[in-house]
């Protein structure tokens, strides 16, 4: 009776309590001990007070324990969160009934035990309790459902709510899902583009002073060097003869003598004469001229053929020229010292005259001498008087004539420190002219890797730069095809420098090397060869854009001063008094080369997925599909690892108990009853946080609580 009285008490304290909080604090009361003496009724207990307007109590009685047992109509607020005191005071509830039952089972009557028992137990504030480091679900369900009921992703709660019709459930777990798998499917189209790292070109202006680009200019009068000068004469008796059998020419009868120094003696050089100009029939009727190559042991060979005839020729005549200048030492002085500085007959840079020390000389095998010029002038204004200006002579002695057949001047604009290559990026200026050069600037800067395939420097580069200056894409190529030269030849070409230890390639030393480098340098043209992808572009570069214009220069009524003072007067005779001589006017020219506009283009890429872009389309997916935010996204990555402790939980329980004997654990549980009155699941060990069912206090302990497993 005193356990009953005091349980009646209890309930009227519960009955007197907030309408908000009375069914919950009944229900845990009676669910806790319902867990805890899990027994047979024995007889209808009598009818409780009715003092709750929200619950209604039916207490029955047991032999050997106590069971409350309460019946709620609104059942659904066991899901609110739990207060911490109300599940202090279910745990001394249920520590008093349980005396109450040991008491009554001892013999004694409940009605003799009412002066001995204790009043009811008031809760204990929350501050004097324990509290849990990990607080953990008892099942999967419960933990699913706890997530639905309190994550802030869309339609989640949905899946709560409608649990008591399951087509509505249906529908919305179908839902649930194919939202997640629209998202993680555009999440994937997403990734996937910014894994290929597109860019966007953007352009934009700059008004600012520039440093004037470097300006390369050759005189296309290449000469004769005078160690291999009787090669060069032997070759151009074998060029006459050639010329003869094809063409019915003879350079004697025309008047024209080209060749200088032609009485010389006989050469001591071997001059292939197998290698000839041929007249070559095509299927098709059109003939065709060229020459034959074979390998060193002569079994295999092809014919180097052109449809045009000059072509052929100047290729024929370039092939025994460059092996004649392959025999020159390494460091031969080049003999444009002798007359380059004639070449120049006056500069001037924004009105200030040119230093020797601007220019760079330097020898082209086909164009020349070149000189490079190499201010350190910045452009303070647009215009021609703030350009540089240049009075050269054309003049051409000692003219190769099947090597070049162009009269005038090469010209090239590139950027500072750049090797000039002329053959590729070159313009010319006729004779007798004044050309005007504008230039606008425009700058590109590319991203690198792993947006583009580019380069700073050499970092990355699949080989050796073999020229002096800063790295360019056609230094790259060719630097790339001299070493495969040298690799697959035994000798290099001799328009392009060398590698260490290695020569310059000659018949005389190397009699089938036309036909290795003629193979080698077709599959350079068919990219055959790993130089394309050994060689990237420069991550950031400089183009010009040029404009020109030409005039007559000088004009007829002031050639003759002009050529006076330039150190060339006319000599006129009595029928040219009104005109000067053609041939002194065609022996120079005027370039005129500035900036037309200090403004200059900037070419540069942008990524089109930066890193807070990706992030924000991310963003605007998930918030698309779930209307959340990165929070929401850690409360999945909460449930993901609360799932895998749970797991891991669940089975390290599941092993322990295969590994304690059924036997031992039958005399325990007889030998001590009352020592266990709780179930034996270990249900002390987790803190339920989805509802009331199964919530333990802080401050239970056990063998159970303190090792999970």
């Amino acid at each position: 009776m005193a356990l009953r009285s005091h349980t009646y008490s209890l309930l009227q304290h519960a009955g007197s309590r907030s309408s908000r909080e009375q069914p919950v604090w009944v229900y845990r009361a009676g669910h806790v001990l319902a867990d805890a003496y899990p027994l047979p009724l024995a007889q209808p207990p009598p009818q409780a007070p009715q003092e709750g307007a929200r619950a209604q109590e039916a207490i029955p009685w047991v032999q050997e324990g106590l069971v409350i047992q309460i019946k709620m109509r609104t059942m659904w607020k066991v899901h609110r969160k739990p207060m911490r005191h109300q599940a202090g005071a279910t745990l001394k509830l249920a520590s008093w009934a349980q005396a109450g039952a040991v008491a009554q089972a001892s013999g004694g009557s409940p009605e003799s035990h009412d002066a001995q028992l204790p009043p009811p137990p008031q809760p204990e504030d929350e501050e004097g309790q324990g509290e849990r480091l990990v607080e953990l679900h008892a099942s999967f369900r419960e933990l699913f459902t706890f997530f639905c009921t309190n994550a802030t992703v869309h339609g989640a709660i949905r899946l709560v709510c409608s649990s008591q019709n399951r087509l509505k459930t249906a529908s919305w777990g179908l839902l649930f899902l194919g939202a997640l798998g629209a998202l993680y499917w555009q999440f994937g189209l997403l990734f996937e583009q910014y894994w290929s790292y597109p860019v966007i070109m953007t352009v934009s202006v700059h008004s600012e002073r520039k440093l004037f680009p470097s300006v390369t200019l050759c005189d296309m009068n290449p000469h004769r060097p005078s160690s291999v000068r009787h090669h060069l004469q032997a070759l151009d008796r074998f060029a006459r003869e050639n010329i003869r059998s094809l063409y019915q020419f003879n350079f004697s009868e025309d008047g024209d003598v080209p060749f200088a120094d032609d009485q010389g003696p006989q050469p001591a050089f071997y001059l292939d004469r197998s290698v000839r100009l041929q007249r070559l029939s095509h299927p098709g009727g059109q003939s065709r001229v060229g020459f034959r190559l074979c390998n060193s042991t002569g079994g295999d060979c092809f014919y180097r053929a052109f449809s045009s005839g000059v072509t052929a020729a100047r290729e024929w005549y370039r092939f025994h020229y460059v092996s004649i200048l392959a025999l020159l030492p390494a460091a031969h002085e080049d003999s444009h010292q002798s007359h380059g500085g004639h070449f120049v007959f006056s500069c001037q840079f924004d009105g200030r005259d040119c230093q020797a020390r601007h220019f760079q000389t330097f020898h082209h095998p086909t164009y020349g001498s070149c000189y490079t010029f190499n201010g350190v002038w910045a452009a303070q204004r647009p215009g021609i008087t703030h350009g540089i200006s240049l009075v050269l002579r054309t003049e051409q002695q000692d003219h190769l004539p099947l090597l070049s057949t162009e009269a005038g001047i090469k010209v090239m604009i590139h950027e500072r420190d750049h090797t000039p290559f002329l053959e590729h990026q070159g313009f010319s200026i006729r004779p007798g002219t004044e050309t005007t050069i504008g230039i606008r600037e425009d700058e590109v800067r590319r991203l690198g890797s792993p947006y583009s395939h580019c380069t700073d420097g050499v970092e990355g580069v699949g080989g050796q730069l073999l020229y002096n200056a800063s790295y360019t894409l056609q230094a790259c190529l060719v630097s790339c095809f001299q070493q495969l030269m040298v690799e697959t030849c035994s000798c290099g070409y001799y328009f392009y420098p060398l590698p260490a230890g290695a020569q310059y390639c000659s018949y005389s030393r190397h009699p089938a090397w036309g036909h290795c480098f003629y193979r080698l340098y077709r599959d350079l043209g068919t990219h055959r060869l790993p130089c394309a992808s050994r060689c990237p572009r420069s991550c950031r570069e400089s183009s010009y854009k040029l404009s020109a214009g030409t005039s007559r220069w000088p004009s007829s009524k002031s050639a003759d001063w002009i050529l006076a003072v330039l150190g060339k007067p006319g000599r006129r005779s009595s029928s040219q008094s009104k005109s000067p001589s053609p041939s002194l006017r065609n022996n120079m020219a005027k370039v005129n080369i500035f900036y037309q506009e200090l403004n200059y283009r900037t070419v540069e890429e942008t990524p089109v997925y930066s890193v807070p872009e990706l992030l924000s389309a991310m963003g605007s997916l998930w918030s698309l599909w779930f209307g959340s935010s990165v929070l929401s996204v850690l409360e999945l990555l909460e449930l993901l690892l609360d799932a895998v402790a749970l797991t891991l939980l669940l089975g390290c329980r599941r092993l322990r108990r295969t590994r304690v004997p059924d036997g031992a654990a039958t005399v325990a549980s007889h030998a001590k009853p009352e020592a266990s009155p709780l179930p034996t699941d270990c249900r002390n060990d987790v803190n339920h946080l989805g509802g009331p069912a199964g919530l333990f206090p802080h401050a239970a302990s056990g063998s159970c609580g303190r090792n999970l497993c």
